[in-house]
């Protein structure tokens, strides 16, 4: 029997696992799936701020939990895989979401700050992907894989905004979505990618402070990204009214990769 619109989006009795998801569009997100009705652990480097964002979903009436781990770590990507089955089961969805970023020009960007943004937003979340789909996806043949990357992923900042690393890195989440929805489709692993244009956020404050007017200019639809901009895409993405989909990535940025032609 052909299921409905509301069926095919509803996420009760799932578990979903969201790494930076204790402010800015992990947050969002969280609210998202849980408002959908899935489970959520959370997770991010400030027990603080995650006891604040879990009171926050739940007071939203949604099953919260969380785990501090820095998942630039590979022992700590590790123990947030093996805490989270523990406490939760089984994770249908896992959203790689935890990022840093660093501004300097190309010529004088610092090696070490370099490292630091590729362990975080390429490495660990490979390490997390691995681990999770090894100990809970694959031997159930069953998973969804979220990696948010960026339209700065698919092309240059404008000149002023100087984020080299991490805008390799998003490059790299994105062929890092197709390369490995090409690998697990057989496990029925859907494995896509969000790439979010400018949203407000605590990485992104500095540049909207001195660029936000004209960015949001740029854009087609004139606006920057809010608090429901990614909601849709990723209840998508997690749910069976995305099941055919994987290897893709997505830009939500109000039309600026149209116009930048990315």
């Amino acid at each position: 029997m052909t299921r409905t619109i509301q069926q095919l989006f509803d996420l009760t009795g799932k578990t979903a696992l969201v790494t930076g998801g204790s402010r800015g569009l992990g947050l969002q997100m969280a609210h998202a799936l849980g408002e959908a009705g899935a489970r959520i652990m959370i997770s991010s480097r400030k027990a603080a701020d995650l006891e604040q964002a879990c009171a926050e979903l739940q007071a939203a009436g949604i099953d919260a939990r969380w785990v501090a781990a820095d998942c630039a770590r590979d022992t700590e990507i590790h123990r947030l895989a093996d805490e989270t089955l523990q406490r939760m089961g089984d994770v249908d969805i896992l959203v790689n979401n935890a990022g840093a970023a660093w501004g300097a020009p190309a010529e004088d960007h610092p090696i070490e700050a370099w490292d630091k943004v590729m362990n975080l937003n390429i490495r660990g979340y490979f390490l997390l992907s691995q681990a999770i789909a090894k100990k809970s996806m694959i031997p159930r043949r069953s998973g969804r894989i979220i990696n948010i990357a960026s339209i700065t992923g698919l092309g240059g900042n404008p000149p002023e905004i100087c984020t080299i690393a991490y805008n390799t890195s998003k490059g790299a989440v994105v062929n890092f979505t197709r390369a490995l929805g090409a690998e697990w489709g057989k496990y029925n692993i859907n494995v896509n990618s969000i790439c979010p244009g400018f949203f407000p956020s605590r990485m992104t404050q500095g540049a909207l402070a001195e660029h936000g007017d004209a960015l949001a200019a740029h854009a087609p639809l004139g606006r920057l990204g809010d608090d429901e901009d990614l909601k849709g895409l990723c209840v998508l993405y997690a749910s069976d009214a995305g099941k055919h989909i994987t290897g893709q990535w997505l830009a939500v940025d109000g039309g600026v990769s149209i116009v930048r032609g990315g």
